[in-house]
């Protein structure tokens, strides 16, 4: 007997792909890293957002790769993607938060950013992250526009180049009070940089973000930045107001937002959709397990 399909059959869908949600390591540094994926892994997380910084994973100091192999080798046991994050406070400057950048007038505080990246692409390579995370800082005093942009494009075109060799996407964060806040800020940059393909330099969209400052609501951003999305980052905010908050105490409306993610996964976006709460490691435990089951409950999809 034939079991070739009738004229017109269409094959059954599978499952539709659901959001892997992460949590970011900078709002669990009262614990330590082993206890912080472990918590994680057993409340149901997909993924960790690793931000390299002294009480984690410290990219200066000695014996990196020895580190980053018993890192990978914790993530691989716990079932655990990643993506490595860039956005450190004081892991280069004790006295200057977020400095260097990429925008400092002194050559060598630029550099010194630049070296940082290149190493979290190699962490990342090692890790088989999906991405690496990065900002374009704040304009310093005195410096003009197009200073800033060249300042920017100079000091990223070697961090591409290495992120393009180990396969590696770096993924640009809009952020707030920053050269690089809006998404059509993120276009010039590719624009100056030469239009890099997708692949080698995308997206970090921060939907608490597109909220504070974005012309479009947070789900019609995520619809606009598809195509160069690498990576997410989601918290509740408020509109003009730069503050991470828990979901539930900002202005979001996050139904259409997971929808618009959801679909961004469907079209084969599979990294990670991270919590992003840096101000509140001392509720970090609780609000894991709280973020978690609110995402879950709007978007059952999660």
């Amino acid at each position: 007997m034939s079991t070739a399909p009738h004229l017109g059959s269409r094959p059954t869908p599978g499952p539709t792909p659901r959001l892997r949600l992460g949590y970011g390591t900078n709002g669990l540094t009262d614990l330590r890293f082993d206890e912080a994926l472990g918590l994680l892994a057993d409340l149901g997380y997909d993924g960790v957002g690793l931000t390299l910084d002294h009480m984690h994973l410290d990219p200066l100091a000695p014996g990196m790769a020895a580190r980053t192999a018993r890192v990978g080798r914790r993530l691989a046991a716990l079932g655990l993607g990643v993506t490595v994050e860039t956005g450190a406070r004081y892991v280069l400057d004790p006295r200057r938060k977020h400095g260097p950048s990429l925008l400092d007038p002194d050559p060598e505080d630029r550099a010194a950013r630049t070296r940082l990246l290149l190493r979290a692409v190699r962490v990342a390579a090692d890790l088989g992250a999906h991405a690496v995370h990065c900002f374009s800082g704040t304009v310093p005093a005195q410096t003009a526009p197009d200073e800033a942009w060249k300042r920017l494009t100079t000091s990223l075109t070697p961090v591409l180049e290495a992120a393009d060799a180990a396969r590696v996407p770096l993924a640009v964060e809009p952020e707030p009070g920053h050269l690089l806040a809006t998404l059509d800020d993120f276009h010039h940059l590719r624009g100056l940089l030469g239009s890099p393909a997708p692949a080698v330099l995308g997206l970090t969209l921060d939907i608490g973000h597109c909220q504070c400052l974005e012309p479009l609501s947070p789900a019609d951003c995520v619809r606009a930045a598809a195509p160069w999305v690498h990576h997410v980052q989601i918290e509740d905010m408020r509109r003009g107001v730069h503050e991470h908050l828990p979901f539930g105490d900002g202005e979001i409306d996050f139904p259409p937002v997971l929808a618009a993610l959801a679909d961004l996964t469907a079209a084969g976006y599979a990294g990670l959709t991270v919590v992003e709460l840096p101000r509140h490691s001392h509720a970090g435990p609780e609000l894991a397990r709280t973020s978690l089951s609110f995402l879950r409950q709007e978007a059952p999809a999660c």
